[in-house]
């Protein structure tokens, strides 16, 4: 049985973030549908290692340094030709139990790492592919975004507002064929769901409880739902929020 033609084969892709978890999990398949993919990280050794194992090409990027963003395009175009495809996959900030007690210096750091370090990518990427007439930008956000959490105040909060943002800007591009979407994590089984969950035995017992699909979701269905956005069959949906979430959400 042959499978879909996403349309991606030669396409070149940048994923940030993407020494582990999501991120690596969406590279490895973009790179499964033929892209040539560029991945990112802050840790040069992480990210070397990563690219080894992907048969990907490494570079060295922290989100939240704003003045890197317009060099990490340039070397990756440099690398492989422009970019057809920005993930934007950022980490998320500190979790607490009470949302009035996060400094001045966390907000900040937080704004930055969400929403200004993105959008200094997508500036830079979108008008050369609005010059093209072909391109996707997807980000990588939470359910959250549609229903806050309780410890995670930070998140709930910038988070949120890149959805008014791809949103935005999807309207502004969707004529020239370049899509912004959005990707509203559930419960996936990452390291950083473990810790913030305690151990992985309570966040898995805890997912059999509350999510209607009784279990935690896969790095590699998160991929599989990236992929189809970043693809040629997904050319007219723009502007959107889809949740990878085992029926987690509640709201319409």
């Amino acid at each position: 049985m042959l499978g879909v033609d996403l349309g991606l084969s030669g396409r070149v892709a940048l994923v940030i973030g993407a020494s582990k978890g999501i991120g690596r999990g969406i590279a490895a398949e973009l790179i499964a549908e033929g892209a040539r993919v560029a991945i990112s990280s802050s840790s040069r050794d992480r990210i070397e290692a990563t690219a080894t194992e992907l048969g990907a090409e490494p570079f060295v990027f922290d989100s939240a340094d704003l003045d890197a963003a317009p060099r990490v395009l340039r070397d990756v175009e440099a690398t492989l030709g422009p970019i057809d495809v920005l993930v934007c996959n950022t980490g998320g900030p500190p979790a607490g139990p009470d949302p009035l007690a996060f400094s001045r210096d966390q907000w900040e750091q937080a704004y930055r790492t969400l929403v200004l370090g993105p959008m200094a990518l997508v500036e830079r990427a979108v008008p050369g592919m609005r010059r093209r007439g072909w391109g996707r930008v997807l980000n990588v956000g939470s359910s959250t975004m549609r229903e806050p959490a309780a410890v995670l105040m930070l998140s709930n909060t910038h988070r949120a507002g890149m959805l008014a943002a791809f949103k935005t800007v999807a309207r502004n591009v969707a004529g020239d064929g370049v899509t912004l979407n959005t990707l509203l994590t559930g419960r996936i089984a990452t390291d950083r769901l473990f810790s913030l969950g305690g151990s992985r035995e309570a966040v898995e017992e805890a997912a059999r409880e509350q999510v209607p699909a009784g279990r935690l979701g896969t790095v590699e269905e998160m991929a599989a739902a990236a992929a189809f956005l970043c693809s040629e069959r997904a050319s007219y949906i723009t502007g959107q929020a889809l949740a990878v979430d085992g029926g987690l959400l509640q709201a319409i």
